[in-house]
């Protein structure tokens, strides 16, 4: 089995001893070739050893972690994250497909990912992804979502999306240029990442909408008419809610 080459990046050094330990202990083939306190020294670490992921910690002096685009015209090494940021962070990294550790750090949790690395070791230019989470974290706002396709990744606006349908394990993602989008994930994983400050709203088990683009509403029925004609359903459960959120009777 292939030695997969580890670079950890954090300016605490007790923090980098802690992961490299973490890492030994969980006899996945994994070796550490070099740890690192900064950025800088992470971006020659990087070019001189070529690991094939990179534990980075976000909050270090001088250059944050996700800084590290800024270095590279390819990234073609995986990067996890390490953070202590608060739960609006966190849904950034969900909504921008990568992956992460939470400060302090949970010893199952990293052995998940690193049996995902060891298993789907895969090299590919990952530049997109971190320069939709670099915009995220910068502006405070999460604006787009990166949706898995075959072959590659894509970025749709969250504002371009009318709303998304469960279909079991696969989801539909209706967009108001009248495109559809079939899914790989089921509807609870676009519940838990879309950030709850948004216009979106669960109106049944089935359905998560964008108020923006409600152009009926019929109680009765237990239906929501959409931009393009679109019939959504809602539950009863969630009449009142959903009506003191968008004015609609």
């Amino acid at each position: 089995m292939k030695i997969i080459k580890a670079i950890i990046v954090d300016d605490e050094a007790d923090a980098r001893d802690v992961l490299e330990t973490i890492i030994d202990f969980s006899k996945q083939p994994i070796k550490i070739v070099a740890k690192c306190s900064n950025l800088k020294d992470a971006v020659l670490k990087i070019k001189e050893q070529k690991p094939d992921v990179v534990f980075l910690d976000i909050e270090m002096p001088e250059f944050a972690g996700y800084e590290i685009i800024n270095y590279f015209d390819e990234i073609n090494f995986e990067i996890v994250f390490v953070t202590a940021f608060n739960e609006y962070a966190l849904k950034a990294f969900e909504l921008s497909a990568i992956d992460y550790l939470v400060k302090p750090i949970n010893r199952e949790r990293l052995n998940e990912t690193l049996k995902r690395i060891v298993e789907n070791k895969n090299e590919k230019n990952a530049i997109l992804e971190y320069e939709i989470l670099l915009e995220s974290l910068q502006n405070k706002e999460v604006q787009k979502i990166i949706i898995p396709e075959v072959g590659f990744n894509r970025v749709l606006n969250l504002n371009d999306i009318i709303c998304i349908q469960g279909q079991g394990s696969y989801s539909m993602i209706y967009l108001i240029n009248n495109e559809k989008i079939t899914v790989s994930k089921n509807l609870k994983y676009f519940n838990k990442i879309i950030y709850e400050g948004a216009t979106f709203f669960r109106s049944q088990k089935s359905w998560i909408i964008n108020t923006k683009y409600i152009t009926q509403f019929n109680a009765n029925q237990g239906k929501i008419v959409l931009k393009g004609d679109i019939i959504a359903k809602i539950s009863p459960t969630k009449i009142d809610e959903f009506k003191l959120i968008t004015n609609f009777q």
